[in-house]
Parts: C-alpha cells; sequence; structure tokens
C-alpha cells in the first residue's frame, strides 16, 4: 500500500492474513476529517473564550464546567458500539473546549497583559497559574510524551482505525485532550507573544502542515508520527483563526464577537456532522465490496 493512502484513509488493520470484519470506532482520516477537525478547534477557542472572557465565568469555573463536559461527551463515545460521527466530534469539540481554557489557566494570570478594559478579576477562583506560554508548553510535551510512552508499553496500536478497546480509546482520548491543549498554548504563543499577529501565526502553522504533506511522499518518515503532528498543528490554526474572528481590529482581529463567531462555527460544525453521519450510514449499508473495502494488514 502506497504510504500517501495510510496517512489520508486509515484502514482498520487486521492481525492475521485473513481478511475480517472489525467494528471500528474512530473516522477514516481523510481531508474531511482535517477540515472538521479545523473547525472543531476553531469552534473550541471562540467557545471556550465565550464562556471564560465574554460570559466572566473565569478560566478555572470554565475548566471545572468543560472538564466536565468533556467526561460526560467521552462516556457516551466509550459506550458506543461503533462510529458515530456526531459522538466523535462531540468528544473533539469538548476537549477542544476545555483544552482552550486550560491552557488559558495555566499560562495566563490577572495582570492587565491577560485582561482586558482594565479588569482586574475575571470570574471565581483563581485567575491563573501565570506560568507562560513556554513554560505551560513544556508541560504539556512531557505529558504527551509520557502518555505515548505508557501507549507504546501497552503494545497497543497507534493506528487509530485499529482502536477497538476500551484501554486503546483512553490512551487515544487522553493524547487527544493533551494534545489539544498543547496547541491551544503554541496557538496563543504564536498569537499573542511571537510579533506574528493571527493571520501571520495562522499562515505559519498553514506552511507547516505543508511541510507535513510533503513528508508524507518520504519512506523513511512514519505516517503515525505525521499523524499526531498534524494534529497537534490543526489546534493552533484553530486557535489563531478563532482569535483573528473574535479579537478587536486594533489588535488585528475582525472583531465578529465570541458568540457571533462561535454560532456562525457550530452551525458549520453541526452540518460536517450531519453530512459525515449520512455518509456513514450508506457505508455501513453498503454491500461487501461497495463502499468499503476488506480488512487488509498494514504497518505506519
Amino acid at each position: 500500500m502506497d504510504k500517501s493512502e495510510v496517512l489520508t484513509d486509515l484502514d482498520v488493520a487486521s492481525t492475521s492474513s485473513t481478511t475480517k470484519s472489525v467494528m471500528k470506532k474512530l473516522p477514516e482520516v481523510t481531508l474531511a476529517f482535517w477540515i472538521m477537525k479545523t473547525a472543531a478547534t476553531t469552534l473550541g477557542e471562540t467557545a471556550g473564550d465565550l464562556f471564560a472572557q465574554t460570559l466572566k465565568l473565569g478560566y478555572f469555573l470554565t475548566t471545572i464546567a468543560l472538564f466536565v463536559i468533556f467526561v460526560v461527551t467521552l462516556v457516551i463515545q466509550l459506550r458506543s458500539s461503533r462510529y458515530n460521527p456526531f459522538f466523535y466530534w462531540t468528544v473533539i469539540l469538548s476537549t477542544s473546549m476545555a483544552g482552550t481554557t486550560m491552557s488559558d489557566f495555566m499560562n495566563r494570570d490577572a495582570s492587565a497583559k491577560f485582561l482586558s478594559n482594565g479588569a482586574t478579576k475575571l470570574g471565581w477562583g483563581p485567575q491563573g497559574l501565570g506560568l507562560g506560554y513556554p513554560t505551560g508548553a513544556a508541560i504539556l510535551i512531557s505529558i504527551l510524551l509520557a502518555i505515548f510512552l505508557a501507549w507504546k508499553l501497552s503494545g497497543m496500536t497507534f493506528q487509530i482505525r485499529d482502536i477497538v478497546t476500551f484501554k486503546g480509546e483512553a490512551l487515544f482520548w487522553s493524547a487527544i485532550l493533551v494534545s489539544n491543549t498543547l496547541g491551544t498554548s503554541m496557538g496563543d504563543f504564536l498569537s499573542d507573544s511571537s510579533g506574528l499577529g493571527y493571520a501571520g501565526g495562522a499562515l505559519l502553522v498553514t506552511g507547516l502542515l505543508a511541510v507535513l504533506v510533503a513528508l508524507m511522499k518520504v519512506p523513511a518518515v512514519s505516517n503515525v508520527l505525521l499523524f499526531w503532528i498534524a494534529f497537534v498543528l490543526t489546534r493552533p490554526l484553530g486557535a489563531t483563526a478563532g482569535d483573528f474572528l473574535t479579537k478587536p481590529v486594533a489588535k488585528g482581529g475582525l472583531n465578529l464577537g465570541t458568540a457571533g463567531s462561535s454560532a456562525v462555527l457550530l452551525t458549520v460544525l453541526f452540518g460536517l456532522m450531519a453530512y459525515a453521519q449520512v455518509q456513514e450510514r450508506r457505508t455501513a449499508g453498503a454491500p461487501a465490496g461497495e463502499g468499503r473495502e476488506p480488512v487488509t494488514p498494514q504497518g505506519d
């Protein structure tokens, strides 16, 4: 199988040479997957800011509330017997929203640098740890590497279409939550501290993603590695895009507001989820050989 096919259409792998059916729990990684991932992470940025900043609930309370929502959506996903686009993408969205406020709580504080319009307090509870983006990113990278190490030692596959067990999904979603939080830190650093601004940060991440696409043609580079790097990078792309939509014009944004931007992005995401649901039902109902391929072994 050509390497480019693996990153864009990861089939469920068989552990033997015979073809057999495995009930998939996670989606195929296609162009539509990356479009929905970017839409979900952008919405996660605007919605997280809506609750924490616009509605002034603060990073602490919002993080607790969104983490509870993440747990609820994750339980629904884990209890599902097969892949359901609404369940899967709702968890992705909840990790993006929780990751936004978790990152903000870790990296920011109650100083004028982070609280606009002369505010000295944002919601109830601690105002933030004030670790800063480099320290926060270093901590999150360490946690993410620890998850991948535990994943490797467990003997579970990194191919996401192979993941059909509770343990495998638990490792997968732990990595997703941390990677989305890390991506938020990276996006905020690019937007706020790097001097690139929102548009410049988005262009840089887009350029890096283009490099990953080119690396798909290099046989020595693992497609699994490329997938996880791309998954992390699409989060800062969403973060910078979300900030570009919502922040004031004076700061380089479009000043569309968190509420309006979130409503538009939610409509777009639900439309894509509905389309994915229809496509999934058509594939599931297709006769053998039509709309789906037999399961065959594959490497990374």
